[in-house]
């Protein structure tokens, strides 16, 4: 374990707990019912069970996790979860065969409250404003030196993500061998330190970090906004200007809104160049 640039010597074990949570959100304006009712079915044939499950895959090679259950389903009328355990190394099975079915019983047990990865999803719309929105619920909770973070950049763009909120916290402590604890084991300013920089450029970005608590949370907002990109089975042309104007002050409003978790009256603010 490296902490502040040395090397530390355990008492037993790594057991810090780091927890990263995401609520991402898709936004796209479908006007008629019909759209809505097709908008809904083609997320949850996009983001479905199994789809879902190849991306948590991806996740737990990208922090290096070893996956030892899954659990999946697909909900009607819509929506979908998967739920993995994980663990920080190789579960030892009762031979060393390769060919061995798999963890023993009480070994998944004792991964319950430790590593896991989920993501559940909530397609919804507002018959009112011809809004849909999609949000997908992820987290990732590792125990040990396998981080969540090296996932972030991954997650973000696996759902083309209008809105991220993200939560990071590093909980409990470990101990070294000459008694000490230590309550975090990595240098951590801002979760926007762990992005890429296409990723930092893309999204306007807000900070509200704790740092006495090892609690960070950053909003994320996609700066470059163009209508078309927000349309389900029409085009900007196949409206008149004054109605492409009023659709995209929707857009703005509900995006605005989910990225500072409030309504907002009146007229929308304009977005941060």
């Amino acid at each position: 374990m490296v902490y502040q640039g040395k090397k530390l010597k355990l008492h037993g074990f790594n057991n810090l707990t780091k927890s990263l949570s995401f609520n991402l959100y898709d936004v796209c304006y479908a006007g008629s019912e019909s759209q809505r009712r097709r908008y809904i079915e083609y997320i949850d044939e996009a983001y479905n069970a199994e789809r879902l499950t190849h991306i948590l895959t991806e996740v737990a090679q990208i922090i290096g996790a070893n996956i030892l259950n899954i659990a999946r389903q697909d909900y009607e009328p819509q929506g979908a979860s998967v739920t993995m355990l994980v663990a920080e190394e190789p579960v030892a099975t009762e031979t060393d065969n390769t060919e061995a079915p798999g963890p023993l019983p009480e070994s998944v047990v004792g991964h319950l409250d430790k590593s896991h990865i989920t993501v559940h999803t909530y397609p919804e719309n507002d018959p009112d404003e011809s809004i849909c929105t999609f949000r997908a619920d992820i987290d990732v909770s590792t125990c040990g030196v396998i981080s969540p973070l090296k996932a972030l950049n991954y997650l973000i763009h696996s759902f083309e993500s209008d809105i991220v909120t993200i939560d990071y916290r590093v909980r409990g402590f470990t101990r070294d061998v000459r008694g000490r604890k230590h309550f975090i084991d990595h240098k951590i300013h801002s979760i926007q330190n762990f992005l890429d920089r296409p990723t930092q450029k893309a999204y306007q970005m807000m900070d509200v970090n704790v740092y006495q608590e090892n609690l960070f949370h950053t909003k994320m907002l996609l700066r470059n906004f163009q209508l078309e990109n927000y349309l389900f089975g029409r085009k900007p042309e196949d409206f008149e200007p004054k109605k492409r104007k009023q659709i995209e002050r929707r857009l703005r409003k509900e995006m605005l809104e989910l990225f500072y978790g409030r309504n907002i009256s009146g007229r929308a603010p304009s977005f941060k160049a």
